[in-house]
């Protein structure tokens, strides 16, 4: 039996599911804490193979299901641990989570499969067209329903010096790009020419890798000597004790400890994670004096308050004084997690979102301002979730520099901190800004403007950093121009490409 003949046998029946599961699985290998595109791209390769050998629509979208599916259940999987804190409450949801998190995520992907074999009703073509309606559907994904940008193909190359073509193209630029390539592989294999077609487009990723280590390994302009020197504090307090009235006291004294510690050098800024205190910031009896009375820097904390009955997940500024100078309230919150959609009738039930410690859940805040810090310039804040939102990072104010307070903790030591952590650096890069990351149980980490860690707390231990804040660059292509480039890109060519399927209909 020949390849060719093997591998059309291993597309029937459940073998076929099991290979297209299995192609889902490869390109999640892809993503951190894996990093392995050496993987990831032959299994992309694979998927155009698949749809290419999809002769119906209804085959097509089946294929991209599954696919879409087993990649959801690697690239996913950390969404079970939220529910695994309070195990006797929210356990017996985690199997569902994950279960209908891949099943709606494999419609996206099944979606573009279906999309291409309609516009290409040939089996053994479309493969470029495939690649424009998948990377449409990522971008799809990353603005519907309030979005969810996680986990993009393009994020298969964060560690890599590819990331750096992000500057340019933005994440979807990236995962066109990406998707182009390997769409363009399969179609080189296939030619009769194939092997300096495939010669030409490995000439082509070797440009692109040149191209992004280049980048990555250029000098930011600006010496870390006159830099300010900005504490990161990192507790790791975990979730199951965090609000234990036994080891609350533990984790706020251990940040106050870490925040006081004298150093040669003293610290310009000192930043506390998400949430890091177990009172209300707007409490009259909230110990902020004490807090600022640690260090003689500014001190930025997350924190909880309350205003009616109205509870906000906030940052906060504190002058050497102990007063609030600035706040800002996340805007964007997590879907279950911070907040229930459909609330009078998930109440009715007894439900709220899992990170809710007053009411029902967060009311969200208004949308993303800048923190003047004066002398350290202005910061736009982001708490968590927010960061993974690229054009709504990209889509503020441009500040001197990011700054990110986040609490990892809700998602285990797998691979959700991980993925978090690689994404916080991707926009960096995008932007051309360096970024402050203050995790709770890690990673906190200095990102400069090329997506560089310049200074790190690994997960799962306590510790303070003190690191220079990197200088920014210029304003990125990406920074000017957004997503749209990409958006009339993909939009025009499936334009085309439906007007010429319309034409070739009625002809």
């Amino acid at each position: 039996m020949t390849m060719a003949e093997r591998f059309s046998a291993a597309e029937q029946g459940w073998r076929g599911v099991g290979l297209a599961l299995l192609t889902g699985i490869g390109i999640g290998l892809g993503q951190v804490p894996f990093a392995l595109p050496v993987l990831a791209l032959p299994a992309l390769l694979l998927a155009v193979a698949l749809f290419q050998r999809s002769a119906t629509p209804r085959t097509a979208f089946r294929r991209g299901w599954v696919i879409g599916a087993g990649y959801a259940l690697i690239v996913m999987f950390w969404i079970v641990e939220p529910f695994l804190i309070d195990f006797a409450r929210h356990g017996w949801m985690a199997p569902f989570a994950l279960g209908f998190m891949a099943a709606g995520f494999g419609v996206f992907w099944g979606a573009a499969f279906w999309a291409a074999r309609c516009l290409v009703p040939v089996e053994g073509r479309g493969a470029l067209v495939l690649a424009l309606a998948w990377a449409a559907v990522e971008m799809l994904r990353s603005y519907a329903l309030t979005g969810f940008p996680w986990a993009l193909v393009g994020y298969i190359w964060t560690e890599t010096p590819i990331l750096q073509l992000s500057a340019y193209a933005g994440p979807h630029g990236l995962t066109l790009l990406t998707l182009v390539f390997a769409a363009g592989l399969v179609i080189a294999w296939a030619s009769r020419q194939r092997v300096a077609a495939v010669a030409g487009m490995g000439a082509v990723g070797l440009g692109l890798f040149s191209a992004g280590y280049k980048l990555q390994t250029a000098p930011v302009p600006g010496s870390a000597e006159t830099r300010p020197i900005i504490r990161l504090i990192q507790p790791n307090a975990d979730q199951r004790q965090k609000w234990d009235p036994a080891m609350a006291p533990v984790f706020y004294q251990r940040q106050l400890s870490l925040t006081a510690e004298a150093t040669a050098l003293p610290p310009d800024l000192v930043v506390w994670p998400e949430v890091a205190v177990p009172f209300l910031i707007n409490d009259p009896d909230a110990p902020l004096r004490e807090i600022a009375g640690a260090t003689d820097a500014t001190v930025i904390l997350g924190a909880q308050r309350l205003e009616g009955d109205r509870a906000y997940n906030s940052i906060a500024v504190l002058d050497r004084a102990g007063d609030v100078t600035a706040l800002y309230d996340k805007s964007h919150l997590v879907p279950f997690g911070e907040y229930l959609p459909l609330t009078g009738i998930m109440a009715r039930f007894g439900l709220s979102a899992l990170a809710a410690q007053y009411g029902l859940g967060y009311t969200p805040g208004d949308s993303a301002q800048m923190l003047d810090l004066g002398g350290l310039g202005t910061a736009l804040p982001l708490i968590c979730y927010e960061s993974i939102f690229p054009h709504e990072v990209r889509s503020a104010e441009r500040p001197d520099w990011l700054l990110l307070v986040t609490n990892d903790g809700w998602f285990g030591t797998f691979s959700g901190p991980y993925q978090h952590f690689a994404q916080a650096r991707a926009r960096s890069v995008e932007l051309g800004l360096p970024m402050v990351r203050v995790a709770n149980t890690g990673i906190s980490a200095m990102i400069d403007a090329r997506g560089r860690v310049t200074g790190s707390l690994p997960l799962g231990v306590s510790g303070r950093l003190d690191a220079a804040l990197p200088p920014a660059l210029p304003p990125t292509p990406y920074a000017r121009a957004g997503d749209l480039p990409v958006l009339l890109l993909l939009a025009a060519s499936l334009a085309i490409v439906s007007i010429r399927r319309i034409r070739l209909t009625r002809s």
